[in-house]
């Protein structure tokens, strides 16, 4: 299983990044997807979830608003629209998969079975 994040990169506050995760080597449709971040020198925190059947979808109170998390299951790819970023949304954005997800556990990093790399975002003020 491999999972490719792109999209990061430098940006001023206030604008706009997406973020895309390619999937291969699972069966994507069957899987929940989510997006964690991890800051320097901080814990890695979640950041938004959908469900495998994209009914449920979860997101961490400070990007409520402001991120979208949805899938192409014909692409098998995973996205996070980011609008109105601010400095403090500065990280190292990850991919998550995990197959038996359930609705309380979205946003727990244990719930997940496979991690992509990663892709550096970067918020200027």
């Amino acid at each position: 299983v491999q999972l490719q994040a792109s999209g990061g990169g430098l940006v001023q506050a206030g604008n706009s990044l997406r973020l895309s995760c390619a999937a291969s080597g699972l069966t994507f449709r069957r899987y929940s997807l989510a997006w964690f971040r991890q800051a320097p020198g901080k814990e890695r925190e979640f950041v938004a979830a959908i469900k495998w059947g994209g009914s449920s979808i979860a997101y961490a109170d400070a990007v409520k608003g402001r991120f979208a998390i949805s899938r192409d299951n014909a692409k098998n790819t995973v996205n996070l629209q980011m609008n109105s970023l601010k400095p403090e949304d500065t990280a190292v954005y990850l991919c998550a998969a995990g197959e038996r997800v359930i609705t309380s556990s979205m946003k727990s990093d244990e719930a997940y079975d496979y991690w992509g790399q990663g892709t550096l975002v970067t918020v200027s003020s």
